[in-house]
């Protein structure tokens, strides 16, 4: 094995979206995860893909004292417990916190929920649409004057919730080399996109985020900082916020001697946006992609997560690879002593074959 988190041992029971990436992280970057999964699956984790990744798995009814036995096994040897169940289920399971800690005290124990393990909602139903919204991260992102944009699960599933889940295990991890004991570490999607929010809270502080939903500076308010349709009904991204780099998209636009509106003049913006909209729709998305080719004006083209495999710089640098029949990202960041290796496919084994590796 090789990866920065080599040697690090990981037991994931079996959940959906953010728990199982967060895990995905861990096993990427070189941690041995040992997925445990209920008889029959039931629903509780994904079909195998690349979220599960890495790993190896084995079946348990934790419903049975025998499955509670085995997974205790388990427990005794790891680093690293990792549970996305509501308040409490582990504890009537008899592997919370506190029980587990009397089986193996150096035990880092992860808890990933919407809400967290306190509070008014914490035993309620959810998902990231409702934690984000909770949250203050959903209703900035949309057009102006219409509803609040769903953007997928990203933000509270995976970013501030199995993300900052797996960065809450390292960190705890780095401070048990100090003290010896492990620790819980509370991982909820609520706290993780209200985290995500703090750049916002900042402008807004500083009187930069003064107007509703979609008119302001990143949040699709300025024209240079928006996408554009082309003539192929492709889109294409622009993020010109500094002077030169808008520059250099007037250049690229053809618009660099027309009088327009100076960039930061905000009653200007919907002239420049007309603008540059007539001229975006002239050409196709690839053919603007040519056009600003080895410039700084910051356009790109608006690829399909199905195209970006093929992106000549995500080519060059082996962004992706097919996994177990599926093309994927691979694991990220990238070190230069301890590089993980391209994560294989879930593997089924047993107890006894992991505890002999163990």
């Amino acid at each position: 094995m090789s990866g920065p988190l080599s040697g690090i041992r990981v037991v994931e029971l079996a959940g959906l979206a953010p728990a199982p990436f967060g895990c995905m992280i861990l096993a990427d970057l070189g941690a041995d995860v040992v997925l445990v999964d209920r008889p029959g699956g039931n629903g509780i984790a994904p079909p195998p893909g690349p979220l599960q990744r890495g790993r190896r798995a084995v079946t348990l009814d934790l419903k049975t004292q025998a499955g509670i036995s085995e997974l205790s096994r388990l427990i005794a040897k790891a680093d690293v417990f990792v549970e996305g169940f509501r308040p409490g289920v582990t504890e009537r399971l008899g592997v919370g916190p506190e029980q587990t800690e009397k089986i193996n005290p150096r035990l880092v124990y992860a808890r990933m929920t919407g809400w967290g393990q306190d509070g008014p909602l914490a035993p309620r139903a959810g998902h990231d649409i409702d934690y984000i919204a909770i949250a203050g991260a959903l209703e900035p992102i949309g057009r102006a004057g219409v509803r609040p944009h769903a953007p997928l699960n990203l933000i509270g599933d995976f970013a501030g919730g199995g993300m900052l889940m797996a960065l809450g295990i390292l960190a705890a991890l780095l401070e048990r080399e100090r003290s010896g004991r492990g620790q819980v570490v509370d991982a909820a999607m609520v706290d993780g996109s209200a985290l995500l929010m703090t750049f916002i809270h900042g402008m807004e502080a500083a009187g930069m985020w003064p107007f509703p939903r979609g008119e302001n500076l990143l949040d699709g308010g300025s024209p240079f900082y928006d996408t554009y349709p082309a003539a192929d009904g492709g889109y294409v991204a622009v993020g010109a916020l500094e002077p030169p780099f808008y520059a250099a998209l007037l250049a690229g636009l053809g618009l660099s001697g027309e009088d327009l509106p100076a960039q930061y003049d905000r009653d200007g913006w919907p002239v420049l946006r007309d603008r540059f909209s007539s001229v975006f729709a002239t050409k196709t998305r690839d053919e603007w992609a040519a056009v600003f080719a080895g410039t700084d004006a910051c356009v790109a083209p608006v690829l399909t997560p199905f195209e970006a495999p093929d992106h000549p710089h995500n080519r060059a640098r082996g962004s992706f690879a097919e996994i177990g029949g599926v093309v994927q990202p691979v694991p990220a960041p990238r070190f230069g002593r301890t590089p993980p290796p391209i994560p294989a496919p879930l593997a089924e084994t047993t107890v006894d074959e992991v505890l002999a590796t163990w």
